[in-house]
């Protein structure tokens, strides 16, 4: 299929892509449009931003125009998707065809959601949460379903809509067309595909793990206490928007308040923001309002604004495949654009998975011998500090004859009292009961009767007439001549 024209859809449908100017389809749509419109089901994967909202939504908008009783269903995992959408679908919904849409997604009014909804409206679409709560309260009824899309199923599936996913596809009677689109193809996805869709078409355009060819991609080499003057550098020597990607939602707020006191024109979009925030955010920058946009991967997947010409990785995604998804925001429509992505010395680890996701005869730099020197000394540093620790142990029950004092011969245990180890110089250390062995224990008849003034738990000034089961038993049995008697009485005074 070479031009729109050329499909057998509707002539009123037909007449409103003309005056949307929709001539030349993209493969995606030139494989996908014909097969949807004889009623098959489709099993999707393309690149982000080759245009699979219209490939969708040109044969949903056909087949309801040829059957008036038919409801459509298009379930997306985000509500910024679900309303780009829905604005895709309204675009080609002229005056003559005539058909009600809802928009059902989170954050937004549900009375504004029940009225479209009492209006007859046969387009649906939402997010997975908001569409089970209005089956809950039965204010939606999909037994009239016919066409049903799940609109990048990875990342639903990612973010744990998959019980919710199959709730509401109980509600969906069996007689319907199901249309599935994914950015990547994973083995979940083939199993939903295997139970839910009745002998899909496999479409399939280029490799999905393979970035758009005009993205120039670029890396930086940084120090983390670097980033963000690099980040305010990159600012001033590039021209256009710029969309910044950041691991958290503190970190995106706390980096626009930032530049805002700074005086650059930035604003921040992740999940914790009211709707009607985030869609003030979008359209800010969408219009050239706001030039800088920072934002968590909420953004990442279906936020389609074809001003945004640099996509800037400040922070590693947690995922290797978002990092296709996140650079997808630029050269949208075949246009050309730019990421760059920050690389600190702690991120070598991701970037290698990433780098193998791109290219699978990737193959990660070995450190050399820099890594093999700094991995000997990491071999070599924890057997000397245990070494001097069990021979600081060894000493203290080195020479049991002497009473223990708390001179100025004194050194301090592992926790942290003072102990004599009764040497006057070099040569106790290595001075040994040959009898007897010499090591750490806490049981006191190892070493005979006789207790150790200097062993590590003990607290008294000076040695006890006690034996060593009396000493360790309980505190109660303790000496009259100890010290902690004298604060006890202190404490009972009225």
């Amino acid at each position: 299929m070479e031009n729109f024209k050329l499909l057998k859809i509707e002539d009123s449908l037909k007449n409103s892509l003309e005056k949307m100017n929709f001539t030349k389809p993209t493969p995606i749509q030139a494989m996908a449009i014909p097969v949807a419109l004889e009623g098959k089901d489709i099993l999707g994967t393309a690149q982000t931003g080759t245009g699979k909202t219209l490939a969708f939504s040109i044969p949903l908008i056909n087949k309801l125009i040829l059957d008036k009783n038919a409801f459509a269903l298009v379930m997306c995992p985000t509500r910024e998707l679900a309303t780009q959408v829905m604005a895709a679908i309204k675009s080609i919904i002229s005056d003559k065809i005539n058909i009600k849409t809802a928009l059902l997604i989170g954050g937004e009014a549900m009375q504004k959601q029940l009225r479209q909804l009492g209006n007859r409206s046969r387009i649906i679409v939402g997010t997975p949460g908001r569409i089970n709560d209005h089956l809950k309260r039965k204010s939606l009824n999909l037994s009239a379903t016919k066409y049903l899309v799940l609109d990048e199923t990875d990342r639903m599936l990612d973010m744990g809509f998959t019980p919710q996913i199959e709730l509401i596809l109980k509600f969906v009677p069996k007689d319907h067309q199901t249309l599935l689109f994914s950015a990547t193809l994973p083995a979940n996805i083939v199993r939903i595909s295997e139970r839910y869709l009745n002998k899909p078409e496999r479409i399939s355009t280029g490799s999905t793990s393979v970035p758009i060819a005009k993205i120039k991609q670029e890396t930086l080499q940084v120090f983390k206490e670097n980033k963000y003057d690099e980040l305010v550098n990159q600012f001033i020597a590039r021209k256009g928007s710029i969309l910044v990607f950041v691991k958290t939602k503190r970190g995106a707020d706390k980096m626009v308040k930032r530049l805002k006191e700074e005086g650059h024109s930035a604003d921040a979009i992740h999940g914790d923001l009211r709707q009607s925030k985030r869609d003030r955010v979008i359209n800010s920058f969408r219009k050239g309002l706001k030039r800088i946009l920072i934002a968590t991967d909420v953004a990442a997947r279906g936020l389609d604004i074809p001003l945004i010409q640099h996509v800037i990785n400040f922070d590693l995604p947690q995922v290797p495949e978002d990092y296709i998804h996140r650079i997808g925001r630029t050269a949208r429509a075949g246009n050309e654009g730019s990421a760059l992505t920050f690389l600190t010395p702690d991120d070598r680890s991701m970037w290698n998975e990433i780098s193998k996701l791109i290219d699978p005869n990737f193959k990660p730099a070995s450190r050399g011998a820099r890594g093999d020197s700094r991995g000997g000394k990491r071999g070599k540093a924890p057997y000397n500090k245990k070494r001097k620790f069990r021979d600081e142990k060894r000493s203290s029950f080195g020479d049991k004859s002497k009473p223990s004092s708390f001179g100025r011969s004194s050194s301090p245990s592992r926790d942290g009292e003072k102990k004599s180890f009764g040497y006057k110089g070099k040569s106790s250390f290595t001075k040994k009961d040959d009898s007897k062995p010499t090591g750490f224990t806490n049981n006191p008849k190892y070493f005979g009767k006789k207790t150790s003034e200097s062993s590590p738990t003990s607290g008294e000034k000076k040695s006890s007439s006690f034996d060593g089961k009396k000493k360790f038993k309980s505190r109660s049995d303790r000496p009259k001549s100890f010290t902690f008697k004298k604060h006890s009485q202190k404490r009972n005074e009225p």
